[in-house]
C-alpha cells in the first residue's frame, strides 16, 4: 500500500533545524502549516503546538517536533569547538557530519564534526580511537585559531549545533534524511489534519519539543483526554520484526507496556483494513507516552510508528511504512469518533 501523498511538507519541516530547546521555528511552521486547513492551532506555555480538530477532545494523537543535535560546550585554544549532546546523539553516526552553529544573535556559522587529528595521514590510530566528547571537535568553517578569534566571532558557549538532514525523496518509494525520527511521525498528523480539518470531532493533534531529552509529553494536554495515540518511528533491528515499508505496534519499551485494549483494537483495525504491520517490543526506547504515564496523566496511551532505519543516524522510511500509519490513525479515529 503507497497512497500518492504529497510529502513537500516533510521536506519542509525536515530542513527547519529543531534540536530539543531550539524548535521555536519548527513550532511557528507546523502552526502556519495547520492554518493552511482553517484549523486553530496553539502554543502551549512550553512551546508545544495543540490542536483541536473538535469541541471537548477525549483523544490526542501527538508525534514530536523535536530533534537530536548538540550545543557549544567550550572552544578549544586552537579554535575548534567543545559540544555535548542534545539527546542520544551518536557520535560515530555524527563524525564527519556538516553542521550549523546558530549564535545567540542569530547569526549561522558551518562546521564539521571530527575526531581529534582526523587526517589517516599523520594518525595510524585514527580507525581504532575512542569516540568520545573528549576525543572530538567541531571544526569551524572561518579562520580561526584561538579561543579569542572564535569568541569575536560571537560563538560561545551555548550555541546551537544542528547536523544537516540530507532529506531525499527516491523514486523507489524510500524516504532518507535525518530526522525522520520524528518529523515523519509530524507529517502523518498534517495528513491527518488534511483528512478530518471539516469534521468536527472530539479529537486533538499535539506535536511536542521535548521528547529526545526525556520530558516533551508529559503535560499540555486538552482536559478532558482520555486517550493519547503517540506517533513515532517504528524500531528496526534484529531484535524486531518491523519494516520500513510496514506500520508498527508498539507491545512494550524500556519502561513497561502500553495500553492492552488500545492495542488490541489498533491490532484489530489492522487486519480489517489489510494494512502492513508488526507488533514488537522497542528494547532501548521510550517516548512521549513513556512520559506522559511517568507524569502521572490519568489516560491510556498506544505507541505506533512508520519503521525507521538506522534510528538516530543516517534514517530511512517508506512511503509505504507512512501511508499505512496514516490510515491506521484514520481507522481509529473513525472507529472512536
Amino acid at each position: 500500500m503507497m497512497k500518492d501523498l504529497d510529502y513537500s511538507s516533510l521536506e519542509q519541516l525536515v530542513a527547519i533545524d529543531s534540536p530539543s530547546g531550539f524548535t521555536e521555528k519548527a513550532c511557528q511552521f507546523i502552526v502556519d502549516h495547520l492554518q493552511q486547513y482553517g484549523l486553530e492551532a496553539e502554543l502551549t506555555t512550553k512551546g508545544a503546538v495543540r490542536c483541536a480538530l473538535g469541541d471537548a477532545p477525549k483523544l490526542a494523537i501527538a508525534a514530536h517536533v523535536d530533534t537530536l543535535g548538540a550545543i557549544v560546550s567550550g572552544v578549544n585554544a586552537d579554535g575548534s569547538l567543545k559540544f555535548s549532546p542534545i539527546g542520544g546523539l551518536s557520535l560515530t553516526g555524527a563524525e564527519g557530519e556538516y553542521v550549523r552553529i546558530h549564535t545567540l544573535d542569530g547569526c549561522v556559522f558551518t562546521g564539521t564534526i571530527l575526531l581529534n587529528d582526523p587526517s589517516a595521514h599523520t594518525n595510524k590510530k585514527r580507525e581504532s580511537s575512542e569516540r568520545s566528547l573528549e576525543t572530538m571537535h567541531i571544526r569551524l568553517d572561518e579562520e580561526v585559531s584561538s579561543e579569542k578569534e572564535v569568541k569575536d566571532l560571537g560563538v560561545e558557549t551555548g550555541d546551537i549545533v544542528c547536523l544537516y538532514p540530507n532529506y531525499e525523496e527516491l523514486e523507489s518509494g524510500y524516504i532518507k534524511s535525518r530526522f525522520l525520527d520524528n518529523k515523519a511521525g509530524c507529517y502523518v498528523l498534517f495528513e491527518l489534519a488534511r483528512i478530518f480539518k471539516d469534521a468536527n470531532i472530539p479529537v486533538e493533534l499535539f506535536f511536542s519539543n521535548y521528547e529526545e531529552v526525556g520530558h516533551g509529553g508529559t503535560c499540555g494536554y486538552s482536559e478532558g483526554v482520555e486517550e493519547l495515540l503517540v506517533i513515532d518511528m517504528g524500531v528496526l533491528g534484529d531484535a524486531c520484526a518491523g519494516e520500513e515499508t510496514a506500520c508498527s505496534i508498539c507491545v512494550k519499551d524500556s519502561t513497561g507496556p502500553y495500553d492492552y485494549a488500545m492495542r488490541k483494537r489498533l491490532v484489530e483495525l489492522a487486519k480489517d483494513a489489510g494494512l502492513a504491520y508488526h507488533q514488537d517490543v522497542y528494547p532501548y526506547y521510550g517516548s512521549d507516552g513513556s512520559a506522559a504515564r511517568a507524569a502521572g496523566n490519568d489516560f491510556r496511551v498506544a505507541l505506533i510508528g512508520p519503521g525507521v532505519a538506522s534510528s538516530h543516524s543516517t534514517e530511512r522510511t517508506h512511503k509505504k511504512g507512512i501511508a499505512a500509519t496514516v490510515a491506521l490513525c484514520e481507522a481509529y479515529i473513525r472507529d472512536n469518533c
